[in-house]
């Protein structure tokens, strides 16, 4: 009886931990704000090329996230200008640019 006993209570504490695990998982989505948990970031050579591409489209600016498998391209490149703003650049499978949209970020006092 102990056993059996010893062996519920350790598959209860096996399932919370499990439970605890995909609570923190989903609480970091939220906190970082990625509403999609299937989002990577591009990798290797593809990121090299990805960010190359962006660069030249925008002509200036810094690379600070980018996205494979973005739900308007193949890749997502966000880059951010001297001024402070960012551009999205989307790029198709062969690195060419698909559109730009760039972020405006609002002022103190403004809203949407």
């Amino acid at each position: 009886m102990k056993g059996k006993t010893l062996l519920i209570i350790g598959g209860i504490a096996i399932a919370i931990a499990a439970l605890a695990g995909t609570g923190i998982a989903v609480a970091g989505n939220v906190a970082t704000g990625d509403d999609d948990a299937t989002e990577a970031p591009i990798t290797g050579t593809d990121l090299d090329q990805a960010s190359a591409a962006a660069l030249e489209h925008t002509g200036e600016g810094t690379v600070t996230e980018t996205e494979v498998g973005d739900e308007e391209s193949t890749y997502e490149v966000e880059v951010t200008l001297g001024d402070g703003s960012q551009v999205d650049v989307q790029l198709d499978a062969s690195f060419n640019v698909v559109s730009s949209e760039t972020d405006e970020e609002e002022g103190p006092g403004e809203e949407d």
